[in-house]
């Protein structure tokens, strides 16, 4: 820029950063947001004039190009016209250019380079200026992912923490995620997460052309949150064994799993389920400026068959058989991200479906989504995209079998229209608490709508059929059964202790029956992988006409001990059965509760101020508990994450530990603890903080 005699360029990053709401970011690097004027000024040797013409230049990506809108080129003028790029000279004051420039509302995003020519008297000189970051702008009318209300804003693009929604219909939990988009480095490792993906390698110059539109961001995101086809961030496990990598349920948030994989060369961090794929999507979502949140649907069906059914079998013994690749799933959690969907009429924009969990292939690509949510209570099964998976999701009819082995026989016990889809929760807005979002999926429960719509989607998805799908299968016709049964919970349910039930059955005849009954106990993962079986028992049992009996179900420490997976998860399950009558099922899963964590700040926190964190914890347990840690973490509260190995703990030994954390922002912050040891994988902790200036 030598016609000028370019001294210094101010990007003016804390006028700009706090205009763009991007203050909040650790970076040294100017990040706005599309279709809003930022500000910078040169400082140079000689000023503008009528001799001197200056043009800029901002282009993104490895192949720039003006025709597919990833270069711009754009005269310094003294006003901006039009909706494009644009800059204007605002003031030229002792050789100080103050100029503004104005970014499209639809640019694709991610990191530009400014650069500057100025035309002389027939001479031409370019000068590169530096990079700045482009994001999404949910603050902007004109761009696709505006957001209006302001506290939903705040929510679904500022916060960097929150809680993911666990457990099963009737006892759900909650645990704390660190989002963490804000933290160091993680807005340049999202950036290179699109230019790891599948569609990049492939065509780079039209994917960053495509990254104008967060529809088509959010379906390569879903793809490469999970390491199934690509360079993809997590590798998936449900297999209870976790050697090689971290139980997925010791993760405490994002940052560490981002870091983890750009440090690795851009490697699988080992291992995620569900929640983990959900709140690093969540992290990377909301780093762009697309506003997202985490949602949790409980008994949560998977349907590979496309029939909005899912069939359950076991053996006459009472063994859950791995038969058939249906599932149900105690929880399942995807997210939803909030944009316009330009290839759909304007009602269907909104809250969009996006799930990064490998579950099954979309176009060749373990990918999923984006699919209207107004769509899916409709029933809109043949649009775009993955709709029938997300529909049997949260509608899927599910349907149990008795399979005999040694005959090949088939028999159906029940079939149930009402227990899949339950519960589907999300974090409240400017709160922990759990907001219940079905209505959003579909009509009420058994109302002549959500039957309607149920209907409406199989005749879509199977154009011959007029009628509710059933097995293709040969079968016994299902009798009314003249039985019927229950688990019941009879003690408390914790961890170290024995787990008390009763098998409640009732005779719904005015006839005797004598009933043989096979029960089992498995541990399992929580999408209803078998662990191992930890108890079984057979029982004949007596019922005089319309009597109800109960019968203790006992499973001793000692015999799960071993086998509990983090979940802390079991599964029981009793075939009773009638001669020459249907076998009735009755099963029932039950979570045991962990002890807890007493978490406490012990002085009013400050930010750059330490401040000292106490912790409690005590062994409920009659023996020893040894390989304890304990892991912290919390934006803004400190820097990465903190590790402390704590000595053994005899048994019924309580134990304490302090440390100090450094905040670095003022504002309500979530410290998050997790707590494991030979006996217990992951105890969870969670403490609001309040930080002043």
């Amino acid at each position: 820029m030598s016609a000028l005699g370019l001294q210094s360029v101010d990007w003016q990053m804390s006028l700009n950063e706090q205009a763009h709401h991007t203050d909040k970011f650790s970076s040294q690097e100017l990040i706005v947001r599309r279709g809003q004027l930022f500000y910078m000024s040169l400082t140079v040797h000689r000023c503008l004039d009528y001799n001197r013409s200056a043009t800029f230049t901002a282009s993104t990506g490895p192949y720039p190009s003006e025709s597919a809108k990833t270069k711009a080129v754009f005269p310094l003028s003294n006003r901006i016209s039009g909706t494009g790029w644009g800059a204007q000279l605002l003031c030229d004051d002792n050789n100080v250019l103050s100029i503004s420039i104005l970014s499209p509302a639809n640019a694709p995003i991610g990191r530009y380079t400014l650069s500057i020519e100025i035309s002389s008297e027939g001479n031409d000189s370019t000068t590169k200026l530096g990079t700045f970051i482009l994001l999404f702008n949910p603050w902007l009318q004109a761009d696709s992912v505006f957001m209006s209300n302001h506290d939903e804003r705040e929510e679904y693009v500022q916060e960097d923490a929150g809680v993911i929604f666990m457990g099963r219909t009737n006892y759900i939990s909650a645990i704390g995620w660190n989002y963490g988009q804000f933290e160091e480095g993680i807005l340049n490792i999202c950036l290179s997460l699109l230019d790891n993906s599948l569609n990049f390698h492939r065509d780079p110059a039209t994917d960053v052309a495509r990254r104008d539109d967060p529809q088509y961001i959010g379906r390569v995101l879903s793809a490469m949150i999970n390491a199934n086809d690509d360079y993809g961030v997590v590798s998936g496990n449900w297999s209870g064994n976790y050697v090689g990598g971290q139980d997925p349920r010791n993760w405490n948030g994002s940052v560490e799993i981002l870091k983890q994989w750009q440090i690795s060369g851009f490697r699988p961090v080992r291992y995620g389920q569900c929640w983990v794929f959900a709140g690093t999507l969540n992290t990377v979502l909301r780093s762009l400026g697309i506003p997202s949140r985490v949602i949790t649907n409980f008994n949560s069906a998977h349907d590979t068959d496309k029939n909005l059914s899912v069939d359950v079998y076991y053996d006459p013994r009472g063994w859950p058989m791995d038969k058939g690749s249906d599932s149900v799933w105690n929880f399942h959690v995807w997210n939803e991200g909030w944009f316009a969907r330009t290839d759909l009429s304007p009602s269907y924009s909104g809250w969009q479906v996006l799930d990064a969990t490998p579950q099954e292939r979309s176009h060749g690509v373990f990918q999923c989504g984006p699919a209207s949510v107004v769509a899916l209570r409709e029933g809109n099964v043949d649009w775009d995209y993955d709709m029938p998976f997300i529909f049997a999701e949260v509608n899927a009819d599910r349907t149990t079998w008795i399979y005999d082995a040694w005959t090949g026989g088939l028999k159906k016990s029940s079939s149930n229209t009402h227990t899949i889809g339950k519960d589907i929760s999300t974090k409240a807005v400017g709160s922990n608490s759990r907001m219940d979002v079905t209505e959003k999926y579909k009509y009420p429960e058994g109302s002549s709508q959500e039957r309607q719509v149920f209907e409406k989607a199989l005749r879509k998805l199977q154009p011959s059929m007029s009628f509710r799908a059933t097995s293709t299968r040969t079968f016994r016709e299902e009798r009314e059964p003249s039985i019927s049964g229950k688990f019941k919970i009879t003690d408390i349910l914790t961890v170290g202790k024995e787990v008390n039930m009763a098998l409640m059955l009732k005779n719904l005849t005015g006839d005797p029956k004598t009933v043989m009954v096979n029960m089992t106990a498995w541990t399992i993962v929580y999408n209803g992988t078998l662990v191992h079986e930890v108890w079984k028992e057979s029982v004949s049992l007596s019922l005089s006409p319309n009597e109800e009996i109960q019968h203790p179900v006992k499973i001793a420490y000692a015999l799960y001990e071993k086998h509990l997976k983090a979940d802390n998860m079991i599964r029981a399950t009793a075939v009773c059965e009638i001669s020459d009558e249907t076998e009735v099922v009755v099963e029932r899963d039950v979570i045991l509760d962990n002890p807890t964590l007493t978490l406490e700040v012990l002085d009013q926190a400050h930010v750059q101020k330490p401040v000292t964190v106490q912790i409690l914890f005590s062994n409920p347990l009659d023996e020893l508990v040894k390989d304890c840690k304990l892991i912290a973490e919390g934006s803004g509260l400190m820097l990465g994450t903190l590790e402390i190995d704590m000595p053994n703990l005899r048994p019924r030994e309580q134990s304490q530990v302090d440390f100090e954390i450094l905040p670095t922002r003022s504002g309500t912050k979530q410290l998050l603890i997790n707590f494991s040891c030979d006996k217990f994988s992951a105890i969870k902790g969670m403490l609001p903080i309040k930080v002043v200036e």
